[in-house]
């Protein structure tokens, strides 16, 4: 089984693609260098705060980089035609797409029965971004779910294959929230791989709803979602 990931260049990306290519044989990694830019400020302290907890569980306080757990290129975007026509020639079983943007058809095209998607919500509640922290802002807490999902041309709306509650605990921090996403994600990869190996395709389900989708969540915001999250924390 030939496995690519498409990625973006973060700490979390690479505690994944650590333990992943650990499990999996990785062929290769394509790592997104260009991001949108939202017209607003959205940096919160926390999540400097984030970027040292995640640094401390996984490494010991280092920041290793993707490149130093399998092989990497780099991309403005996966959508470039220099990425399709890498993809294609690698000719790949699975792709697994975590942290990039929106796919286009020539790339999913690449591999349309495996190529599959971690998103950090339940797309059938909220698509896009910044969903957990648009889930907390809403108080809808039973909505704190990752999915792993088959890609097609429209965002985040692929068949199902598995779902996973994030596990909250008493006096959990919102810096925190990322990193157990992290692993339930690779929990869910892992999951989904082994199921491939043993049946050659994934077992999915059909969303049943199309969550509405969000951008980015301003900075002023993500306060207010820190003070709902950690009053809910506090009450576990």
């Amino acid at each position: 089984m030939k496995i690519v990931v498409l990625t973006t260049e973060t700490l979390h990306h690479a505690f994944f693609l650590k333990y992943l290519a650990d499990a999996f044989p990785v062929a290769a990694t394509f790592v997104e260098t260009e991001h949108l830019r939202p017209p607003f400020e959205t940096h919160h302290p926390f999540e400097v705060l984030m970027e040292e907890y995640e640094a401390q569980k996984w490494f010991g306080g280092n920041q290793p980089r993707l490149s130093d757990f399998a092989e990497t290129s780099e991309f403005s975007s996966v959508n470039d035609a220099a990425a399709v026509a890498t993809m294609a020639d690698l000719n790949p079983d699975v792709v697994v797409v975590f942290g990039t943007g929106k796919l286009r058809p020539a790339i999913i095209s690449t591999c349309p029965e495996g190529m599959i998607n971690l998103h950090g919500g339940d797309p059938e509640r909220h698509r896009g971004l910044d969903t957990h922290l648009w889930t907390v802002y809403h108080n809808d807490f039973s909505g704190l779910i990752t999915t792993l999902h088959r890609v097609n041309e429209a965002l985040d709306d692929g068949d199902i294959i598995l779902q996973s509650s994030l596990e909250l605990y008493p006096n959990m921090g919102i810096h925190m929230i990322r990193s157990v996403n992290t692993e339930a994600c690779l929990k869910m990869t892992m999951s989904a791989l082994d199921m491939y190996k043993r049946f050659g395709s994934f077992i999915t389900r059909k969303q049943l709803a199309k969550g509405r989708y969000y951008s980015f969540i301003p900075a002023e915001l993500k306060e207010i979602c820190k003070r709902k999250f950690e009053k809910y924390t506090r009450m576990l």
